[in-house]
């Protein structure tokens, strides 16, 4: 079988060959990494995860995920529509499914690569990065209830479920801690969307919005996604 290296593999232990949603083939190899050294200066980083901008570092950089652009899309949206008039079994259901699988696997590949590329600079920059000890799988519970007890603002949190999963908030800690083992610190996440960065004040009142933080006692203002209190 004929391949491209999209990377060096040394001592793989087995392999896998896999086809995805948008017909693709795949050869991964199940190798360990090597840790990758940090920089000796002993700085610290905090990164807070969030869903308008996907990582915020204490130094003040702010860091999006490159996914669809507008004109992907307003592509995607014909193709749903598309689908769902579409009969089933048809070839037309098929093609557009094939179609809407490559839009999105495309997504899933630049946020992957921007995932890889965003944990190695942190590693390679800082001693040490905090992050948020977040339950993801927690947050990103389905809020549509039962037939009992059916849930309340269900359209709004399925928005949200979907923007954290967007971001890759699992995936930037998980690939930080594989290459930085003993370096990513976990903080508690409790008020530390409401504590001021400049002189400390916790209050519920200075988030103003979900971009937005004005310090109530000191009238600081920043992106709410740069008030992380965990390198403090």
């Amino acid at each position: 079988m004929r391949f491209h290296w999209s990377r060096p593999v040394e001592q793989a232990k087995s392999f896998r060959v896999s086809r995805d949603a948008a017909g693709r083939w795949h050869v991964a190899f199940a190798v360990i990494p090597q840790p990758i050294p940090g920089p000796g200066t002993g700085e610290i980083v905090g990164v807070d995860r969030g869903v308008t901008v996907s990582a915020a570092l204490s130094t003040g950089d702010l860091l999006v995920v490159p996914l669809l652009s507008a004109a992907e899309k307003k592509r995607l949206v014909r193709l749903r529509r598309t689908l769902a008039r579409a009969k089933r079994g048809s070839k037309r259901r098929g093609k557009t499914k094939t179609a809407i699988a490559k839009l999105k696997a495309r997504e899933g590949d630049r946020r992957k690569d921007w995932v890889e590329k965003t944990s190695t600079d942190l590693v390679r920059r800082f001693d040490v990065i905090a992050v948020e000890d977040l339950k993801i799988s927690n947050m990103t519970r389905s809020a549509r209830g039962t037939l009992e007890v059916p849930g309340t603002n269900v359209r709004q949190k399925a928005g949200l479920n979907q923007g954290i999963l967007a971001n890759g908030w699992g995936q930037l800690v998980t690939r930080t801690e594989h290459k930085a083992p003993g370096r990513v610190q976990m903080v508690d996440p409790r008020y530390t969307s409401q504590t001021c960065n400049a002189c400390g004040h916790i209050a519920r009142e200075s988030r103003e919005s979900q971009a937005l933080f004005r310090c109530v006692a000191c009238e600081h203002r920043d992106h709410a996604a740069r008030t992380p209190s965990s390198t403090s």
